[in-house]
């Protein structure tokens, strides 16, 4: 099974390029530097809820929890 992080990172990932939007901007926008971002879409760091949720803003989405 393929690790959480990497799994919402790849998510995180394909949703910004999807917007057409690159790490700097969504960055700029959460007030984090870009190689703190790039940590998230690698999978390296940890994401809090409260992160997925300022992540989410920064994309103009509504952050979502599925168990299935």
């Amino acid at each position: 099974m393929e690790d959480i992080k990497v799994q919402v990172g790849q998510l995180i990932r394909d949703t910004r390029k999807a917007k057409g939007l690159t790490q700097k901007e969504i960055g700029k926008k959460m007030g984090i530097t870009e190689a703190s971002f790039n940590r998230y879409e690698n999978g390296v760091a940890n994401l809090s809820l409260e992160t997925v949720q300022k992540i989410a803003e920064a994309l103009n989405l509504k952050a979502r929890l599925i168990f299935e």
